[in-house]
C-alpha cells in the first residue's frame, strides 16, 4: 500500500507537486500526465533523489521520505530510468547480481533467486552477454530484472515502453502485469503510451503542473473531459 498525504516539492519558485494526496492500492497503477506534470519528480521523492518541501509519503506504513536513501533499496524501493543504467562493461548476470550485494532476499539460494530474476525477464539465455552488446529492450529487461531480484515492495518504471518494437511492447506488458505475482512488489508505471497504461494498469492518476487533476479505474480516468484536455489536447 502506498499513502501519499499532503505532498509538496518546490523547486524554487517552482511548485513540481502541489498538495498531491491519494492511496495507490492496486496492483500497477499508472502515472500519466503532460512534460513537466511531476511524474518523474514523484518518482525522485520515493527513491530520495528529491527531498519534499511538505507532505508524508508512505510504503506499507514506513514513512519513506524520512528514511535515509541508502536504506530504500534494502526496504524494498526499486526503479528503472528513462536512460538505462546497466553497467556495460558486466555481463547480464552480473548486473543483476550485484542487486543482491545490498538487499536481503528469500525463496532459496542466491543462484536460485538470481536464475528467477533472469528467467522472469527473458534474460535467461543471455546471461553471459556483456551490457555494451545488448538492444535497447534486452537492456530494458535487465534494469527490470534488477528492480524484481530479492523482495521488493515497490518497483517503479519511467517511460520503459519507449522506442520497443510491437512484439517487444507486448512481452513488456506481460512482464509488468507478471511483477506483483512474481515478487509481491506494486508497480508505479509512468508512461506517455496509453495503449500500455490501458494494458497493464488497474488505476491511473493523472498529473498536470503537480496537481492531481484525476485518479481511479483506468477507462474511465482516461475518458474525464479534463483528462482528455490536459493530456490528449482535446477541448473540453
Amino acid at each position: 500500500m502506498i499513502e501519499i498525504d499532503r505532498l509538496e516539492v518546490r523547486f524554487g519558485g517552482v511548485r513540481a507537486i502541489n498538495s498531491l494526496s491519494a492511496v495507490f492500492d492496486a496492483p500497477v497503477t499508472g502515472l500519466i500526465g503532460p512534460n513537466g506534470a511531476g511524474k518523474t519528480t514523484l518518482l525522485n521523492v520515493f527513491s530520495g533523489f528529491v527531498s519534499p518541501t511538505a507532505g508524508v509519503v508512505k510504503v506499507d506504513g514506513h514513512d519513506v521520505a524520512a528514511m535515509p536513501i541508502y536504506r530504500r533499496s534494502a526496504f524494498g524501493i526499486r526503479r528503472t530510468f528513462q536512460t538505462e543504467q546497466v553497467v556495460l562493461n558486466l555481463s547480464v548476470r552480473d548486473n543483476v547480481a550485484g542487486v543482491l550485494d545490498h538487499v536481503p532476499f528469500t525463496g532459496g539460494s542466491r543462484d536460485d533467486v538470481l536464475q528467477g530474476a533472469l528467467k522472469f525477464t527473458g534474460l535467461e539465455n543471455r546471461h553471459r552477454v556483456m551490457g555494451g552488446a545488448l538492444a535497447a529492450a534486452e537492456r530494458r529487461m535487465v534494469e527490470i530484472a534488477r528492480c524484481v531480484v530479492g523482495s521488493p515492495k515497490l518497483t517503479m518504471m519511467d517511460e520503459p515502453g519507449a522506442g520497443l518494437s510491437e512484439s517487444e511492447s507486448e512481452f513488456l506488458r506481460r512482464v509488468i502485469v507478471g511483477i506483483p505475482d512474481y515478487c509481491g512488489a506494486q508497480v508505479l508505471l509512468v508512461d506517455h503510451d496509453v495503449d500500455l497504461i490501458s494494458a497493464t494498469c488497474t488505476k491511473t492518476l493523472v498529473l498536470d503542473f503537480g496537481t492531481m487533476i484525476a485518479y481511479g479505474p483506468v477507462a474511465s480516468t482516461l475518458s474525464d473531459p479534463k483528462v482528455r484536455a490536459a493530456y490528449l489536447g482535446e477541448m473540453e
